[in-house]
């Protein structure tokens, strides 16, 4: 990332902390620049973050490490990262009509990590998100080993985390991640 990308993405980034405080009360812009300062990888992954569509805005900080969280805050789920399987294994066991890829592979070579499920509720206390579209989560080996994944979307007012085959992908299904840095 060259100079002139790095300062539009920290003025995108800037913009979008000021207008949404609510989401990260009590975090100072300059603690998190100084993050950033000192782990330039970040700003490769909030690049693509960005670039895919998932509008990267602080949502915590982390009391025991000092981390700050960014998280994918686009109202739906970002149009870049759609139409995906859960993971490699769910890609390689599709015979015919193979997605693109795969929500956990894309979040790795991102650099990011698919939400769990708390980040994921913690995420949809923030505001309305998903309304009409849904979003891989973080699924437990167990469930995982018997073929399924998780995914959750927010409908009727409420938030529900469902369950699918991982194998299966839909237009309207991607995935959030989100970025400690």
């Amino acid at each position: 990332m060259n100079t002139t990308e790095r300062d539009t993405l920290l003025r995108t980034l800037k913009a979008r902390f000021d207008k949404h405080m609510p989401r990260h009360a009590g975090v100072a812009w300059a603690d998190v620049l100084a993050r950033l300062d000192a782990q330039p990888a970040a700003w490769r992954s909030l690049a693509e973050m960005e670039a895919t569509g998932g509008e990267p805005d602080v949502v915590a900080r982390d009391a025991a490490s000092g981390q700050i969280v960014f998280c994918d805050c686009a109202a739906e789920t970002p149009a870049g990262r759609r139409s995906l399987c859960y993971d490699p294994a769910a890609l390689d066991s599709r015979k015919e009509h193979k997605p693109q890829g795969s929500a956990v592979a894309m979040a790795e070579a991102m650099g990011i990590a698919l939400l769990t499920e708390a980040e994921y509720h913690a995420l949809q206390a923030l505001g309305p998100f998903d309304t009409k579209t849904s979003s891989w989560l973080q699924t437990p080996a167990d469930v995982r080993k018997l073929g399924g994944a998780l995914f959750g979307d927010r409908r009727y007012g409420r938030v529900f985390i469902y369950h699918n085959g991982a194998p299966s992908y839909y237009a309207v299904r991607g995935f959030r991640g989100s970025l400690r840095v």
